[in-house]
């Protein structure tokens, strides 16, 4: 099967403060709703539910709620019961939201999950299955960086503080033996925190040397005329690691089972629609990008071509990686060590998949305590 090729910190550190730390791989902070027509209601309601709401971001590495949305699968599993959704540019925004109610379940990076388990104490989320890998790229100025081994005295920018691709990029600086601050970023490396959204701009006008970004914007600077030095893929087992988990409310996943199941098959057959129909799938990618409530423009051809490409939709969760990516945050002085037994209840995901006739994933011992 053809797979589309396809991841503000105080000074001092404290579980309970990072949550509106360790952010996903966003461009900015606030949500917006996603008002976009597909499917009508149609049948019996889910649970009984008038709606259920989720949450995502409007980028590449969030392909599998784009797809599904645009191509009405979310609103047929889900019958009578409408789909709403709300568009995030940053994870601890979405898990706000989240823990207030205002959307029941989302798709998001592994630092805003981690942290908002630890916050928590366990009692807030639970992942509940996959939905991308890779698609994070280390991207430079071929004039000013010469390979990996000139990495010294540049400047290489991330998303955000702590988020996914920081942790990342500063796990691998000090393998590479590498002195960095990783609160201020200053070192042997500069570690520069700049949005997503002008991070193309600013590599554009010298002011950065490189970045560790995930898609699109990877895929923008290399238009820009950026070297790719690095696919993250390379540096997990099998060129796997989580980018973007599923995540649902306890207190709706306890009440409401079955919305949450028919959410979770609709995810699965949109990630089999997408390894299947790559061409087409790209294309609702795109369509759903360009709407005015996502991120209303479309992705120019030589840029949505390869960030579609690096980026890997799947329903299994990758928890062992997850547990690698907390451990880096650790390493890196931007998190302790938090306890993640309990943060996967893969039930109904390995439901759905035997109902596919398909093998059940696995929680990497971080299942339901």
């Amino acid at each position: 099967m053809s797979a589309v090729r396809h991841r503000l910190l105080a000074a001092t550190v404290t579980v309970p403060l990072l949550i509106g730390v360790l952010g996903a791989c966003g461009y900015g902070s606030e949500a917006k709703k996603d008002t976009s027509a597909g499917v009508a209601p149609k049948g019996p309601k889910t649970d009984g539910l008038d709606h259920v709401t989720i949450g995502y971001f409007g980028n590449t590495t969030h392909a599998t709620p784009l797809v599904g949305l645009q191509s009405g699968t979310f609103q047929k599993e889900l019958g009578g019961t409408a789909v709403k959704s709300s568009v995030f540019n940053a994870g601890p925004a979405e898990i706000e939201a989240l823990n207030s109610g205002a959307i029941d379940i989302g798709w998001i990076g592994p630092s805003p999950a981690i942290n908002g388990y630890a916050k928590s104490h366990g009692k807030s989320l639970k992942i509940i299955g996959g939905s991308a890998s890779g698609g994070v790229s280390l991207v430079a100025n071929p004039k000013k960086v010469k390979g990996l081994n000139d990495l010294k005295g540049k400047t290489i920018a991330t998303p955000q503080l702590g988020n996914t691709q920081d942790v990342a990029l500063l796990n691998y600086l000090a393998e590479k033996g590498y002195k960095v601050d990783p609160t201020t970023g200053k070192g042997e490396v500069t570690v520069q925190r700049t949005d997503n959204k002008v991070t193309p701009t600013i590599f554009q006008q010298g002011g950065i040397d490189a970045a560790w970004v995930p898609e699109p914007t990877a895929s923008k600077l290399v238009a820009e005329g950026g070297k790719t030095l690095l696919d993250e893929k390379k540096l997990w087992k099998d060129g796997k690691f989580v980018i973007t988990n599923m995540i649902v409310s306890q207190k709706f996943l306890k009440e409401h089972p079955k919305a949450v199941e028919a959410v979770l098959r609709a995810s699965v057959k949109t990630n089999a629609w997408i390894h299947s129909h790559p061409a087409e799938a790209q294309k609702a990618l795109n369509d759903k990008l360009a709407s005015p409530d996502v991120a209303g423009k479309a992705l120019p051809q030589n840029v949505i071509d390869p960030a579609f490409k690096n980026v890997d939709v799947t329903d299994d969760p990758l928890a062992a990686t997850l547990q690698r990516e907390a451990d880096h945050a650790v390493k890196a002085g931007l998190l302790k060590k938090p306890d993640l037994k309990g943060i996967y209840d893969l039930t109904l995901l390995n439901k759905v998949l035997r109902s596919e006739g398909r093998q059940p994933v696995d929680d990497a011992g971080l299942g339901s305590k």
